[in-house]
């Protein structure tokens, strides 16, 4: 599946429970073959056990976003979700392989605790290096 936004995400905005602003999100890596599902995947409990193993630089679940932007955009008619960019040392092994990442709302508890956001795809199997810096940059969800 390409990059896009959770089934969810979109039901929780609506019903007033996801703030952007306000909200704290985390970003994990996922262990190689996952394929994302944005009808199924709603929370981080559904994708826990194929989140990458803690080792080499990699630590599950704590990498917290920060610097959030929320741009309307008229000319695309959608709503940006932007955050800075996250990185992850690669030391005494390398961190991956990795399809991609999956955001999530560390803030919500209900209706459903930790709320899936989205997936970034990274097009392919991604691996850091031992010595070398995993990155990803200009993070963002677009709701349209």
């Amino acid at each position: 599946m390409a990059s896009g936004v959770t089934n969810k995400c979109l039901f929780l905005l609506a019903k007033k429970v996801i703030d952007f602003s306000a909200d704290s999100f985390k970003i994990i890596l996922m262990k190689s073959g996952f394929v994302f599902d944005r009808g199924t995947h709603h929370a981080y409990a559904d994708v826990s056990a194929n989140e990458l193993s803690t080792g080499y630089g990699y630590t599950q679940n704590t990498k917290t976003l920060s610097g959030v932007t929320v741009t309307e955009d008229d000319t695309n008619n959608r709503c940006s979700v932007t955050w800075s960019n996250v990185t992850w040392t690669a030391s005494g092994g390398s961190i991956g392989p990795t399809p991609g990442a999956i955001i999530f709302d560390d803030t919500v508890t209900t209706p459903i605790a930790d709320p899936i956001v989205g997936y970034i795809d990274f097009g392919g199997e991604q691996t850091q290096a031992d010595g070398g810096v995993a990155t990803i940059s200009s993070i963002e969800v677009r709701l349209a």
